[in-house]
């Protein structure tokens, strides 16, 4: 028998490799398509767009921060009626500030957080066009995310 035989010797491995992801995830949000769909389809479209959010956050985030974001649909038909809306709220604030989080654990340098939401999103509605402003930065973060998980894994 051959001393140096090592069954578990590979040599195609390479420890440096990271595989790409499975699947590719959206990068084409933007909040011109998405307004305009949504005024077409009643508002579905945008239940759409944050469908994927929530999912794509999961699938990019939950194995680095063990998290795990309630789906859209499950919020809007189901908990925030409930609770008056309230879950919404503190949906919006738990996903604005894992994106930020993910941008920085990616070393993305683009700002985003739940400061985004309470200062775009909420008082920005003061001057009507702040939801919009928000609307915007959460969708250039997930396609900044996205983009970069699509090439990282």
């Amino acid at each position: 028998m051959d001393n140096n035989y090592n069954p578990n010797y590979n040599p195609n491995y390479n420890p440096n490799f990271n595989p790409p992801p499975v699947a590719q995830l959206k990068t084409n949000r933007s909040l011109v398509k998405t307004i305009l769909l949504s005024l077409i389809t009643f508002g579905i479209y945008a239940i759409v767009v944050f469908s994927g959010v929530s999912t794509d956050i999961n699938t990019v985030a939950s194995r680095y921060d063990g998290k795990k974001t309630m789906h859209y649909c499950l919020l809007s038909f189901i908990v925030a009626p409930i609770t008056c809306g309230i879950a919404g709220i503190v949906w919006l604030h738990n996903i604005s500030n894992r994106i930020g989080n993910e941008l920085k654990r990616r070393g993305i340098s683009y700002s985003f957080s739940a400061t985004d939401f309470w200062l775009w999103g909420v008082l920005g509605s003061f001057i009507i066009v702040g939801p919009f402003i928000y609307l915007h930065k959460m969708l250039t973060a997930m396609n900044l995310v996205n983009g970069d998980y699509n090439v990282k894994g």
